[in-house]
């Protein structure tokens, strides 16, 4: 009823209905009106934040006149005509975010990627609830990470990267955005730790945190996001170990954790991702082998590990990559040859195995197809052989660098038909040209792309010709051909190569004049002519290359003038005009304010030092020694605050020091030696805080040395010279005069302090020696150790000729600091001397490190010290002289054959020196190289450890230490050394032990037998359990020899010790003080062993030998001294028993019921007797196990 009521309402009024549609229909418009309008201000509000247009792009196209919806880069809902989308990405907009982009209410995506934005991210953006994705990425957005973003439960897809963010990730970001599938935050400046919590982000695809600031360790929860595409974690500071659970990421394609400070290997459970495609893991301090089961990955295209501690070998599984684009395993430590499959991997365009310990020769492998390779880099390795052919056949290569290796043979005319190759670097190699005229430059004239291309040392033997040279491409930036014995002259036919920037020809023989056409090469930054033959004078034609940055032109026979145009070179830093003719400096020279460096030394330069040196305002290093250089020296020099060298040594300087050198603030290295300087040495030096080296010898200065500042680490040869100098004793001057009350004054002054202090000195130097003879442990090691007293040094020329000029037949040896002559002294003694080489940047600190140990460090087995000679220009130690040569010598000379007992003693002498080193003093010395070729022998066959004391003297409680100048020899060197570089007390023990197997063995622990993973120790250790006979030398054991058994356990003594000294973890070696009484006791247990032997030659039955040679295996398992004396009392005791009862009686001196108590609680364990009660077969009763006499022992006696 109620509904036909209505009906007929309504049907009575219709104009009533229509009115109330119309008007609802109004309202439905003016709403949507409202918001469009709204809509339109918004974006109106966001053109007025922008501040720079550069394409005017808003101003072209957001304007009212249009509708909201036609505006390019919006869009909008095609019902609502609402705006659902902002997108004006890439335009270089300036200006800030407007917080009225909030009233886009149906916003779903908003992208203003790639502007220059800054300023804050308005917390309004995110208060639309239909925002799904948001990208901010590359512009200039500052503040905290906004944490109100993580109430919009919509949000999937967020990229904030490339901005200036700070903050943290905070811990509930998951909870708050469960469908978050995209987070990029890459590239900002967010620090703390990556929340565990990303693992309840189960739908995340993307998870880009890299190039921040994040700490800690890397979350293992992350492994939980099995829909995980993309992980980018590289370039923080993470920490720990890559996570194994990470191989559970079965859809993840590519993988970054590169640049963090990681622990540990690689999980082989990445083998499992075989969706992978890119895996880099480089810089990160990763440690151990490859896994072979990254071969697994068979999609991937680039696995980059380059800057790692990764040892062991390349994996062969690594050639089954049939998609691997780029493999870089470069600045490793791997070794072994690298497999051939690798070669066959067609796809590959990129190929760095630089800077490893890789070897072989690559020839060898003929059936290579890398058609696809672009680059290939395998410099700094040990690939041996000529230069593989498959090379030639990579036509798209652009970058070949096999540097630094040991290829050997012709280089290839072939090089031409690699049309693309722009840097070719064959440096440091032993190749040579086909022909006289370097044929092979020819070849690559149809490189028309080559830029780079270095020859250096190199013996091409060869003659620079001009078709060679005029082949050359046009395009050549770089030519680098020092060192390669090349003779001839100086083309001009080089300056045709117009794009040249740098030319290296130095160290050849090339002679003749400087070409004046050299100007034509206008873009050249870098001229390298040193030690050649060339004359003449230096052309002005080089001024016409004002690009030039660095000229060498040292070692020459040039002579005249410098010219004056090279006030011109305004980009000149390092010039080198030393070892020359060259007669005067031109005054507007000293104009060049921005020069670095120059040397001048070793030419005829004379006159006064101009003053207008002090206008060179940063100059680092000048060297103008060896001139004729007179007048005094300009006080303007003081000026140069940035000067670090200044050597103005071997002139006819005079005068006074200059006061203001005191304000040489950077001054390292100062030389003013053999000049005519007078005065006192100015106080003011001791300002020089940074001042290392000092020699102002062979001048007339007087007065007092100065103390203070640095002037308490100079020595004598820094003054020697100066007649009237007086200061400390220690310089070898005399005491400077005072007056009588400064007289009175110091008696008084000795007679209240000095003297007590004396008398407490006597007291306890007396209370130290009686202590050392009641300790009664080492005999003394000073008997032939010279008197500081007495210690005098040499000069150059008193070893120059006790060497005869440093002969070559008085050569001793070489090592990294120099070398080793032997010489006969005025008065008859024969010593060695070494001679440091000052080229090695190592050399003057291992020189010091040298001088400064060995007035304390004396021991028997230690090469003594017996003076020095120093000066700027030499240093040299004069050390006792070793006639018998080095241990390595005798090893393997067949002439010379070492015993198994002089062996034994050769390895006592060196741990008894070893544990010197390691206990002798507060802190520990480490020697670094342990090497049969450091260990050197007297007359008697005594060896003495030489090289002690270049190693670094520790300090501290920590007895290790990071180590990266002293190197160690491959082979010898402790595994933690190889992976992190750190040398410890523990690593010398580890040489010790490879060296107690080679000397034992025969064998190099470098030996060709030994490659890949079977070493020298693992040799030994494999075979130790089975059969010492099969790795101990031949020359050592026979089984015809009467002493076999006892030599033989002898042996195996020593490797079981050696097994010790290698133990992998350095925590778990012993010591060096451990090494020297295992040695010590197993001589005596050895002797005591042979002596008793004899008792066998003369036995009556091959059972009585073995029951005698029972009775010494029984001393040997003694656990103690008394234990082993008793053992030797039974024995004496036996052989004069005529029965088993008596022998059981005057042994044990207790009953027959004794033996039978302790058989049945042994059951059986060892037949005490063969036989039944009165058997006098004396040898049954030794049948008894040794631990069964041990126990005996402890019970009867």
């Amino acid at each position: 009823m109620e509904s036909v009521h209505s009906l007929s309402i309504m049907s009575r009024f219709p104009l009533l209905h229509y009115l109330i549609l119309i008007s609802l229909f109004i309202a439905a418009e003016t709403a949507n009106t409202r918001t469009i309008t709204t809509d339109q201000d918004a974006l109106l509000a966001l053109k007025a934040h922008i501040t720079h247009d550069p394409t005017n792009f808003l101003a072209k196209n957001w304007n009212t006149s249009a509708p909201v919806c036609n505006w390019t880069g919006v869009t909008c809902d095609v019902h609502s005509h609402k705006v659902t989308a902002l997108n004006i990405s890439g335009l270089n907009l300036t200006g800030t975010i407007p917080s009225q982009l909030g009233n886009l209410s149906s916003l779903q995506s908003l992208d203003l990627s790639f502007n220059r934005l800054s300023g804050s991210i308005p917390s309004a953006i995110f208060t639309t609830y239909t925002l799904k994705d948001v990208s901010f990425r590359e512009n200039q957005l500052t503040g905290v990470f906004p944490s109100f973003i993580f109430n919009k439960s919509s949000l999937q897809h967020l990229d904030f990267s490339r901005n200036t963010l700070s903050g943290e990730i905070p811990a509930n970001i998951c909870s708050s955005l469960p469908f978050l599938d995209y987070l990029y935050l890459s590239k900002n400046m967010l620090h703390g730790g990556i929340p565990s919590t990303l693992s309840n982000c189960t739908y995340l695809r993307i998870l880009s945190l890299a190039y921040n600031d994040f700490s800690g360790a890397v979350p293992k929860d992350i492994g939980n996001l099995t829909k995980l595409m993309g992980l980018y974690l590289g370039r923080n500071r993470l920490q720990g170990e890559i996570p194994r659970e990470f191989g559970n990421l079965a859809e993840l394609e590519q993988m970054s954790l590169a640049e963090n400070n990681l622990q540990g290997g690689i999980p082989q459970e990445l083998g499992n991702l075989t969706k992978l495609e890119i895996l880099e893991l480089f810089e990160s301090n990763l440690t151990g082998e490859i896994p072979h089961e990254l071969g697994n990955l068979s999609g991937l295209g680039t696995l980059a590990l380059y800057y790692n501690f990764l040892t062991g070998e390349i994996p062969s599984e690594i050639g089954n990559l049939r998609n691997l684009e780029e493999l870089d395993l470069s600045h490793n430590k791997l070794v072994g040859t690298v497999p051939a499959a690798i070669f066959n991997v067609s796809t590959l365009k990129r190929l760095g195995l630089q800077n490893n310990f890789l070897s072989g020769c690559l020839s060898s492998i003929s059936d290579a197809r890398l058609l696809n390779l672009e680059g290939l880099y395998l410099w700094g390795n040990n690939f041996s052989g000529t230069i593989p052919r498959f090379i030639f056949n990579a036509s798209k290569l652009f970058q070949l660098s096999l540097a630094m290796n040991s290829f050997f043979g012709f280089i290839p005319n072939t090089f031409g038909n690699l049309r693309n190759l722009k840097w070719l670097t064959l440096y440091d190699n032993y190749l040579t040209s086909s022909t006289p005229e370097l044929s092979f430059l020819s070849s690559l004239s149809n490189c028309k792309s080559l830029t780079h291309l270095s020859l250096s040392n190199n013996p091409l033997d060869s003659v620079l010709s001009r078709t060679s040279v005029s082949n050359l491409s046009h395009s050549l930036k770089e030519l680098y051909m020092s060192n390669c014995n090349v003779s001839g002259g100086i083309l001009e036919e080089i300056t045709n190569l117009t794009n040249l920037t740098a030319i290296n020809l130095g160290d050849n023989k090339l002679n003749g004049s400087i070409p004046i056409t050299l100007g034509k090469l206008q873009k050249l930054q870098y001229l390298g002519l040193e030690n050649n033959k060339l004359e003449g004078s230096i052309p002005d034609g080089i001024c016409c290359s004002v690009e030039l940055y660095k000229l060498e032109l040292g070692g020459n026979k040039l002579s005249g003038s410098i010219p004056v145009c090279f006030s011109n070179l305004a980009s000149l830093r390092i010039l080198s005009l030393d070892s020359n003719k060259l007669t005067s400096i031109p005054l507007n020279f000293w104009n060049l304010k921005d020069i670095l460096y120059l040397n001048f030394s070793s030419n005829f330069l004379t006159g006064p030092l101009p003053l207008e040196i002090g206008n060179l305002k940063v100059l680092v290093g000048i060297d103008l020694s060896m001139n004729n250089f007179s007048g005094v020296i300009p006080t303007e020099i003081g000026g140069l605050k940035n000067l670090e060298y200044l050597f103005l040594g071997y002139n006819r300087l005079q005068g006074p020091i200059p006061d203001s050198f005191g304000d040489l603030i950077s001054l390292k290295f100062l030389n003013l030696s053999n000049n005519n300087l007078s005065g006192a040495i100015p106080a003011s030096l001791e300002k020089l805080s940074y001042l290392e080296n000092l020699n102002l010898s062979f001048n007339k200065l007087e007065g007092e040395i100065p103390r203070g500042g640095p002037f308490g680490n100079f020595s004598v040869e820094s003054f020697e010279g100066n007649e009237l100098l007086c200061g400390s004793p220690n310089l070898q001057v005399p005491p400077c005069k005072t007056s009588n009350h400064h007289t009175l004054w110091k008696n008084s002054l000795l007679l209240r302090i000095v003297l007590p202090l004396s008398a407490i000195f006597m007291i306890v130097v007396i209370l130290l020696i009686l202590r050392y003879r009641q300790k009664g442990k080492r005999p003394s090691n000073d008997a032939n150790m010279p008197s500081i007293a007495t210690w005098r040094t040499f000069s150059h020329l008193e070893l120059c000729r006790a060497t005869d000029g440093f002969s070559e037949n008085n050569l001793i040896g070489r090592g990294g600091f120099g070398s080793v002559y032997k010489a006969r002294l005025g008065d008859g003694m024969e010593v060695a001397v070494k001679v440091f080489n000052l080229q090695c940047g190592r050399a003057l600190k291992g020189f010091d490190v040298e001088c400064e140990m060995m007035k304390s460090i004396r021991h028997q087995n230690l090469i003594k010290v017996i003076s020095t000679c120093s000066n700027e220009e030499f240093k040299a130690l004069v050390l006792e002289y070793m006639p018998h040569g080095s241990l390595e010598k005798y090893m393997y000379s067949r002439n010379y054959i070492l015993d198994i007992f002089q062996r034994l003693n050769i390895m006592i002498d060196v741990a008894s020196a070893l544990e010197y080193l390691h206990f002798g003093y507060s802190a520990p010395i480490i020697h670094c190289d342990l090497k049969p070729s450091n260990v050197l022998l007297d007359d008697n066959m005594v060896a003495h450890l030489s090289d002690f004391s270049i190693a670094k003297l520790l300090t501290g409680e920590d007895q290790s230490m990071t180590q990266t100048q002293t190197l160690a020899t491959i082979g010898y060197m402790a595994p933690e050394y190889g992976r992190e570089g750190r040398v410890s007390t523990n690593g010398d023990v580890y040489s010790f032990g490879i060296m107690l197997m080679e000397t034992f063995t025969g064998k190099k622990p470098t030996d060709e037998f030994f490659n890949g993973e079977m070493t020298l120790k693992h040799w030994v250790n494999d075979w130790l359990p089975i059969s010492t006979m099969e790795v101990v030398d031949a020359n050592l054991l026979s089984q015809e020899d009467i002493h076999f058994v006892a030599k033989e356990q002898c042996v195996s003594c020593v490797f079981n010790l050696a097994m010790e000294c290698t133990v992998e973890s350095p925590e778990q070696r012993i010591n060096a003080r451990e090494i020297d009484l295992a040695y010590i006791e197993q001589k005596q247990k050895q002797k005591q062993k042979l002596e008793k032997g004899k008792v066998v030659v003369g036995a009556r039955t091959t059972k009585e030998k073995g029951n005698i040679w029972l009775w010494l295996e029984l001393v040997v398992g003694a656990g103690s001294t008394k234990e082993r004396g008793n053992i030797w009392l039974w024995l004496e005791l036996v052989a004069r028993a005529r029965s088993t009862k008596e022998m059981k009686r005057k042994i044990f001196g207790c009953g027959w019921s004794s033996w039978v108590k302790l058989d049945r609680r042994r059951k059986g364990k060892g037949k005490y007797l063969g036989g039944a009660p009165g058997t006098k077969k004396m040898g049954n009763i030794w049948q008894v196990k040794t631990a069964t006499f041990l126990a005996l022992t402890k019970r009867c006696v």
